[in-house]
């Protein structure tokens, strides 16, 4: 068998999410059935992580063996033909059978992009607000208030390091685990190496890296910061909403269209023979 590492870059707005169901546009299920397409082969792609409906990712990754004995640019231009155009793969390499998209992951950054509705003063010299370009509006949250910058900053950072994160987990994990399970179901307890935001053109970008996320994570984490910077809470709740442990203590959940998966990261491994 021949096991394969693919680098993937989609549009995440046309489908369910990356994992398979049935009757619905997944990216898992595109790929895999391209993958058939392509070498004749049934083969279901491990992927890093479960990116849900309307996520997108900048560099997804995907792990999976094969018998066909294709070689790598072949692959990759094969794929890139069967697929549709809102999923390209980026880099196709032949990886050690140990490898493993989700398994072998170490960390993780996401960012999610937040296009601020400030006052601003047109060209005719009366003040108005900033208007969400159309082109623009699928991949970054529409946010309507104006936001003080320092807080939602001051707030990140207290998210930086290790802390059970409970309370920044969607209220229903049975719909499926997103990282390593404890006895009593997903490891809660995760460590932020990044927690930041940055001003990048027209937007605000939250960025984080972590050893691992719970589902929803990032988004519920986006909301409550952004109700920190309209008012709503304190940067200073940050610490008492971590020890509530309780999602209800939390803010909203983000939209999905802001949120990207930007990289996955792996310890160095030798080349496949």
């Amino acid at each position: 068998m021949n096991h394969w590492k693919l680098t993937l870059s989609y549009d995440g707005t046309p489908f369910h999410g990356w994992q398979v169901q049935p009757g619905l546009a997944t990216v898992q299920g595109s790929l895999a059935g391209a993958l058939q397409r392509v070498t004749g082969e049934r083969v279901l792609p491990q992927g890093s992580g479960r990116t849900d409906a309307g996520v997108h990712a900048l560099a997804q990754v995907a792990s999976f063996a094969l018998e066909s004995p294709v070689p790598a640019a072949n692959l990759l231009r094969a794929l890139n033909h069967a697929l549709p155009p809102s999923i390209r793969v980026l880099a196709a390499e032949q990886v050690d059978p140990n490898f493993h998209a989700r398994h072998s992951a170490r960390r993780k950054t996401y960012e999610y992009r937040l296009f601020e509705r400030r006052a601003c003063e047109g060209e005719d010299g009366v003040d108005g607000e900033r208007i969400c370009p159309p082109f623009l509006a699928p991949y970054a949250w529409d946010c309507r208030w104006t936001l003080e910058f320092e807080p939602m900053q001051e707030a990140a950072r207290l998210l930086h390091g290790t802390h059970d994160f409970s309370s920044f987990a969607a209220s229903d994990p049975e719909r499926g685990v997103r990282e390593e399970e404890t006895a009593e179901g997903p490891n809660p307890v995760k460590t932020l190496l990044l927690s930041e935001w940055v001003r990048r053109d027209d937007l605000l970008v939250y960025r984080v890296t972590g050893s691992g996320f719970l589902h929803h994570m990032v988004r519920n984490i986006v909301g409550t910061l952004v109700d920190i910077g309209r008012g709503s809470l304190q940067a200073s709740d940050i610490s008492r909403i971590l020890a509530a442990r309780d999602r209800t203590a939390a803010g909203p959940t983000a939209p999905a269209c802001g949120l990207f998966l930007e990289s996955v990261e792996y310890d160095s491994r030798p080349p496949a023979d």
